[in-house]
């Protein structure tokens, strides 16, 4: 059990990735007053919480209604996951793990960027969703394999938080290019998971 929760923090960990998620937060409130960003950062991680529980309650229910296998959803979550690694290894921008450039355009006039882009589709993604949704369908008929599943993802989102509150203090230390070389080893990491999904999803196909 405890090598499982281990894992599932780190899959998540990679795949919200947040301290890449600092220098964005940082450029998005750049000029805001101190208690401006602690807002921000508070109630970004507040709609991605609302965002992971409802999603984690409602998605397997869609996905038994549309009718998809377990099997059939590893494999889909697994090539969704290695696009997102393949973007974090070259530090490519994609709608996978950031804004467009419209959209980012968009997020300069707004005030208040909590909902968007911050909650998502930063914080709670594609990548992000699909990872829950693959542990979602891997608890399915066990209530405290999903409640250890949600208690892992409120850690990382907790871990988030803190970082985005230490904005400021992180990119002293660490910098664009200190994030984005951690960005790119955690790429590596999420790659080998996401072909490991594919191949489980393959084999059972195979045999069943």
């Amino acid at each position: 059990m405890t090598e499982q929760l281990i894992k599932t923090f780190i899959v998540f960990f990679v795949v919200i990735e947040p301290v890449s998620l600092v220098p964005m937060f940082g450029a998005l409130t750049r000029g805001g007053e101190a208690g401006y960003r602690r807002r921000m950062a508070f109630k970004s991680i507040g709609i991605s919480t609302l965002i992971f529980i409802g999603f984690a309650l409602a998605g397997d229910f869609v996905l038994k209604a549309l009718g998809v296998s377990v099997d059939a959803f590893k494999i889909a979550g697994g090539l969704l996951l290695f696009m997102l690694s393949v973007d974090m290894v070259f530090a490519r921008q994609s709608g996978m793990r950031s804004t467009t450039v419209r959209e980012q355009d968009e997020a300069r006039y707004r005030e208040d960027i909590s909902v968007f882009p911050m909650a998502f589709p930063l914080i709670a993604g594609p990548g992000s969703l699909a990872t829950l949704l693959l542990f979602v369908v891997d608890a399915r008929g066990d209530l405290q394999q999903w409640a250890l599943l949600i208690g892992v993802v409120l850690v990382v989102l907790l871990v988030t938080l803190v970082l985005l509150l230490s904005t400021t203090w992180v990119m002293r230390v660490l910098g664009q290019t200190g994030a984005n070389v951690i960005s790119r080893l955690l790429g590596v990491v999420l790659s080998a998971l996401a072909v490991q999904y594919v191949v489980d999803g393959v084999s059972n196909l195979l045999v069943s």
